[in-house]
């Protein structure tokens, strides 16, 4: 299986299964002399984990994080990080009637069209579980990225219908983490939590948006032309279970605006040198930085495995009945946003590194 690796420099490679012994990674390209903070790296995996609030999957996983190599005395050495954080929780017995079935909008008919033959407990390699060591390696990058006065921040702005009219400058990230949706507006949350828990109770699913934010960005990273810093981060959010669009700057809503109120006028900023007076292109520009905001949105489909009856086949072409079965999410969205943080540091410090030497001076 090719795929397994993402990055130039700062380069991740992640391995195991939803149901197998454990998962793990091996981070390769980061600075020597990087000060590990454990107790951050935990919580940003705490953050991700099932079993955290009533509204996403009960599973019930430690989700602690061995580091095997790569560090000593609290330090990177430069040498290869490698870390593991073991299965604790399985219920494997759920998908024993999965064995042979083609579950809708799930990656079981083109694994076994690619590959032959395929691990169905929990969907294997393309379960979810996979980006916890996303998670892992996104915050060693962002302990790089604090170095640099660089902070990443995301959000849930929607789920489904119900949506945050609230641009992101007007939001305080320190209340994001205040309720278990991950919404920065009381109000909002409520009504995000109530739909979740309707459509949990339904036995069905739901998608929406998350919005995502780097601030203390330099200009001058991304490489203009075939890794553009939009388009790396477009492959980052793409390769995120259940992502179905991603969109930066002005996004969709600019294809409705004339070039006359799109462009973004330079100044001359007395504080900032140079900067720009909007910023409708999310704060890159030609593929490079130029050291405004990045903001972005990133959609969500409702997860695939619901409670319900659905028609599907086999293998053999034969038509079944599915009722899904096991610990799921009704709504991803909560439990992602470390995860779109994540792969947005793993893209910054790879932009970071091509533009300076490979030790950090701290």
């Amino acid at each position: 299986m090719a795929g397994n690796t993402f990055g130039n420099i700062f380069i991740l490679s992640t391995f195991g299964e939803s149901h197998g012994a454990a998962i793990g990674g091996i981070i390769d390209g980061c600075p020597s002399g990087l000060i590990i903070d454990f107790e951050f790296i935990q919580n940003e995996l705490n953050r991700r984990k099932p079993g955290q609030s009533k509204i996403v999957t009960q599973r019930k996983e430690g989700d602690e994080v061995e580091f095997l190599s790569g560090i000593f005395q609290g330090k990177t050495t430069g040498t290869p990080i490698g870390f593991v954080i073991r299965n604790e929780n399985q219920k494997t017995t759920d998908y024993n009637h999965l064995v042979a079935a083609y579950r809708p909008s799930h990656a079981d008919y083109t694994y076994d069209q690619k590959y032959g033959h395929r691990d169905y407990r929990g969907g294997g390699r393309s379960s979810a579980r996979e980006t916890a060591t996303r998670v892992v390696a996104g915050a060693i990058a962002k302990l790089i990225l604090k170095h640099h006065g660089i902070s990443v921040w995301a959000y849930v702005s929607q789920v489904g219908e119900i949506k945050l009219n609230k641009h992101y400058s007007e939001v305080n990230p320190s209340i994001i983490e205040q309720n278990p949706v991950r919404c920065p507006d009381e109000q909002t949350a409520e009504l995000m939590i109530d739909e979740i828990e309707k459509v949990r109770k339904e036995g069905d699913s739901i998608g929406g948006i998350i919005t995502g934010i780097a601030q203390g960005v330099p200009a001058g990273l991304g490489e203009p032309v075939f890794d553009k810093l939009h388009a790396d981060l477009g492959k980052a959010m793409l390769g995120i279970n259940a992502v179905k669009g991603f969109e930066y700057g002005s996004g969709f809503d600019g294809t409705k605006m004339r070039g006359s109120v799109h462009n973004d006028i330079f100044l001359k900023n007395d504080n900032k040198g140079i900067s720009t007076l909007t910023n409708k292109s999310g704060g890159i520009q030609g593929g490079i930085s130029n050291g405004e905001d990045i903001y972005f949105n990133v959609a969500f489909k409702p997860v695939a495995t619901i409670m319900q009856n659905q028609q599907s086949v086999n293998s053999e072409g034969n038509k079944i009945e599915l009722l899904g079965k096991g610990r799921h999410d009704a709504c991803v969205l909560p439990r992602a946003v470390p995860i779109v943080e994540a792969m947005t540091a793993l893209v910054l410090v790879d932009h970071l590194l091509r533009n300076k030497t490979t030790k950090l001076n701290l």
